[in-house]
């Protein structure tokens, strides 16, 4: 049996499930999917234990098992970016002891599969029109609108979206409309479609009202058939309406994630710039943005390179990042754009090359001013564009 877990910013294990137990198998593959919430803006570390399960436990469910009473076979880390940035989205981990890697005793491996789930993916796309609708307005036709609402767990209706004001129509043809999944729930979910009679006060009035799913929706459509608007009464009955609703298109759409760009081989590009201009404070001071703290707490800059570099990295196949400075003298000539590394080249290795280069131009980098960004942006478009040009599918990311 094979236990997942996501390790909390505080160093904690959070248990995200378990597989199945597997009888006496030394090369299990478990069937049962574990299911982790993907999160790009987060460093997501995943912990796996594989422990061997005795024979007395196996009647029993695995969320009952007692893991200080199985024996345990090995660990194995990641990060969950790790696994989604290979092509195949697998990942094979060398399992070890409790005390980490090392030592000369072989723990086996573990093979580690993600695949995004398809659950909410579909999205719809709609035309909808209605006829022979009520007229609200004295003087005029009414302006309609249609607002969509779900139906929640808790029985109230939130909405999800609303059309365009079409003024002055009694038969309104509205441009198509696109719902999500995560918009309607699911394709049974009740919706609310109500019409409104559009008013500038925001008093607008209500001319009729309809529940459908999208599933009747799309049956409407295939049937080209319509659905009478009702409008509720005092005594909580509803009076059947003249004006119907129909779905002139309904065209079922699948969603095309990150993880599939990803998946197809499209990558991140992280490029850092760093202000040196003297509104930062001298870095001896310490309420300067650029200040080194002896104790090692981080300034400003370097947890903004943290906390936005270790995210990305993962999806930079060889993980070298522009790194550039501006608004400083550098070699006595004020500059704004210098390669932050103090050589020819304005690549580092990793964050931690940016992290060194940025902690030795502090010494080496005169502040000055003023605070210009264009040269920076120009540099950081160039090598955009020249990506763009060989055909290469990296999406640039610059931090300033």
């Amino acid at each position: 049996m094979a236990v997942l877990y996501v390790k909390k910013m505080d160093g904690t294990l959070e248990e995200l499930g378990r597989t199945e137990v597997i009888l006496n198998c030394l090369n299990p593959t478990w069937i049962e999917k574990i299911n982790v919430c993907y999160q790009f803006e987060i460093v997501q570390n995943l912990v796996f234990h594989v422990y061997d399960v005795d024979t007395k436990y196996y009647n029993m469910s695995v969320k009952a098992l007692k893991l200080n009473e199985q024996d345990f076979l090995g660990e194995a880390t990641c990060v969950l970016s790790e696994i989604v940035t290979k092509r195949n989205q697998s990942l094979t981990l060398n399992l070890h002891g409790k005390n980490g890697p090392g030592g000369s005793k072989n723990f086996g491996t573990l093979t580690v599969h993600a695949e995004e789930s398809c659950l909410s993916r579909m999205a719809v796309e709609m035309k909808l029109r209605c006829s022979q609708l009520g007229n609200k307005d004295m003087f005029s036709k009414s302006d309609p609108f249609l607002r969509i609402s779900r139906l929640t767990e808790s029985g109230k209706y939130v909405p999800i979206c609303k059309t365009e004001v079409i003024n002055n129509n009694l038969n309104p043809v509205w441009r198509p409309l696109y719902l999500s999944m995560q918009q309607f729930g699911s394709k049974d979910n009740p919706l609310l479609i109500e019409c409104f009679n559009f008013n500038s006060n925001g008093n607008h009035v209500l001319i009729g009202q309809l529940h459908k799913s999208v599933s009747e929706l799309e049956k409407l459509h295939k049937e080209r058939s319509g659905a009478n608007l009702v409008f509720p009464t005092h005594r909580g009955q509803e009076k059947v309406l003249k004006g119907q609703l129909f779905v002139d298109q309904f065209i079922g759409k699948e969603q095309f994630s990150f993880l599939d760009y990803i998946s197809s081989g499209f990558e991140l590009n992280f490029m850092v710039a760093v202000d040196f201009t003297a509104s930062n404070g001298t870095p001896r001071n310490q309420d300067s943005l650029h200040y080194i703290d002896p104790s090692g707490r981080l300034n400003s800059y370097q947890k903004a390179i943290i906390e936005a570099g270790e995210v990305i990295q993962f999806y930079d196949s060889d993980r070298r990042f522009p790194a550039w400075g501006f608004g400083g003298r550098y070699g006595g000539t004020l500059s704004h754009c210098f390669n932050l590394n103090g050589t020819n080249a304005y690549e580092v290795e990793g964050v931690q090359g940016i992290m060194a280069a940025y902690a030795n131009a502090l010494h080496t980098v005169t502040l000055a001013g003023p605070t210009l960004f264009g040269p920076v942006i120009n540099t950081a478009a160039q090598l955009a564009s020249q990506a763009t040009s060989n055909d290469i599918t990296k999406y640039f990311v610059l931090l300033i």
